[in-house]
């Protein structure tokens, strides 16, 4: 077995081993808030979680091709593999801390700080243009529409049903956070599923296995999609508890209210955009908007100025990480 294919072998799989931390440490995302409303039992939700984002990542070719080719100009040849290596490995890192304290950090971040991290590292080139138009400007607007939409999308539930019987309407959202629920893990799918398989693509092209950055092996979409539904369903307890019950405390009509928005935010900047936006940031900040309808003391702001201060160092604390990664395993590239 040649020594490049070996490289290439071992990105990928480190890619696999990151997409699987991301299922159990972004499962959260899309259930967080069906469980505290219970809406659907815990093992019911992870499993729906599972399966959606095993459909999504079918549709997350435009976030792959992004993070395939969009953020790091790489040359070919098992010096960039390790480069690769060490950014995805900084990601799994930071991913491992924040959810040890139960922070919903930004998987995605972390990934993309990461790669940065390890090609500055080994004074490679980073695509600048492309990490603040496809990452920066979505990491900071993407939370503010969240909050937003969230809060005005709340405020119609709140009228619309103004005169409803408060314990019907609870039943009745709670069938409808089935679906919303469902949405929001199929979004998650589209997002961070394509990421590992833009890790993936970006591995055989340095590695020479294949001409373009853009091109993605079909074998690709089923083995990221599968590896993040087992991830999902191995579940992320602390997160899960962060989420869904330490922010805001949820009904079922505020649970629907923020899975609905941010699977709406998810899929447009996924389908329209091919914009790698934060899963994480986008359903916490819906429910930020959400429980704000009540009244701004309703949320919990010291919890979630926590969450704001975790989505900040991400970036900069995985691209660290995976610089000091990279100096420790490039002799072996």
């Amino acid at each position: 077995m040649s020594g490049e294919l070996v490289a290439v072998l071992a990105v990928i799989i480190i890619a696999l081993a990151f997409d699987y931390t991301n299922g159990f440490h972004d499962a959260a995302n899309a259930i967080a808030t069906s469980i505290s409303t219970r809406a659907l039992t815990p093992r019911v939700a992870l499993l729906m979680a599972a399966v959606g984002n095993f459909v999504g990542a079918h549709f997350g070719a435009d976030v792959a091709k992004t993070v395939g080719s969009g953020l790091v100009a790489l040359p070919t040849g098992r010096d960039s593999l390790g480069i690769v290596f060490a950014g995805v490995l900084g990601a799994i890192l930071w991913n491992l801390i924040t959810w040890y304290f139960g922070l919903p950090s930004s998987s995605s971040h972390a990934l993309i700080g990461g790669l940065v991290g390890a090609t500055l590292a080994a004074a490679g080139t980073v695509l600048w243009r492309g990490i603040v138009e496809d990452v920066i400007l979505p990491m900071i607007l993407s939370p503010m529409v969240g909050f937003v939409l969230g809060f005005l999308f709340m405020l119609a539930v709140l009228w619309i049903f103004r005169h409803g019987h408060p314990a019907r309407l609870n039943r009745g959202f709670r069938i409808a956070q089935t679906f919303s629920a469902a949405a929001m893990s199929i979004g998650h799918g589209m997002q961070d599923a394509a990421k590992t398989i833009g890790i993936v693509v970006l591995a055989l092209y340095v590695g020479g296995y294949q001409d373009s950055a853009e091109h993605i092996p079909e074998w690709t979409f089923w083995a990221s999609a599968t590896v993040l539904a087992l991830g999902t369903y191995a579940g992320g307890w602390r997160i899960i508890r962060t989420l869904g019950r330490k922010i805001v405390d949820l009904r079922p009509p505020e649970g629907f209210a923020a899975e609905s928005v941010a699977s709406a935010v998810l899929y447009f900047n996924a389908l329209v955009l091919g914009a790698p936006i934060s899963t994480t940031h986008t359903i916490t900040s819906a429910i930020m908007g959400v429980g704000a309808t009540k009244r701004l003391s309703a949320v919990r702001w010291e919890v979630a100025g926590t969450i704001v201060g975790g989505w900040i160092l991400t970036f900069p604390a995985a691209g660290l990480m995976a610089s000091l990664v990279y100096l420790m395993v490039r002799p072996l590239f």
